[in-house]
């Protein structure tokens, strides 16, 4: 393996491999849509904060630690309780194709 072949390798080994699908995930941010708005803008004024722009990786670690409850919010625990592993990605994924 060559030096770009190692450095490839090593990058691939750091980065996280979110394999969330943004179909699916649309049809679950539909709940989402309620206070982030079905377009992510959220409305700031009432405390949700606006989603579009959000990288992926960082979605899906709110979502993860809301439902874990390493972030409080009785709200956002109710809502990510519900979700799967593969949901979490999935609504992730999709939240990143906002803009």
């Amino acid at each position: 393996m060559g030096v770009s072949g190692l450095a490839l390798a090593g990058m691939l080994a750091i980065s996280p491999a979110l394999a969330g699908d943004p179909v699916a995930g649309k049809a679950k941010f539909a709940v989402c849509a309620g206070c982030h708005g079905p377009e992510g803008t959220g409305n700031v004024a009432l405390g949700y904060p606006q989603l579009a722009g959000k990288d992926e990786t960082y979605v899906a670690a709110q979502l993860r630690a809301f439902k874990s409850g390493k972030r409080e919010s009785a709200t956002m625990k109710a809502m990510a309780s519900g979700l799967t592993e593969i949901d979490i990605d999935n609504v992730a994924a999709y939240v990143a194709t906002l803009k």
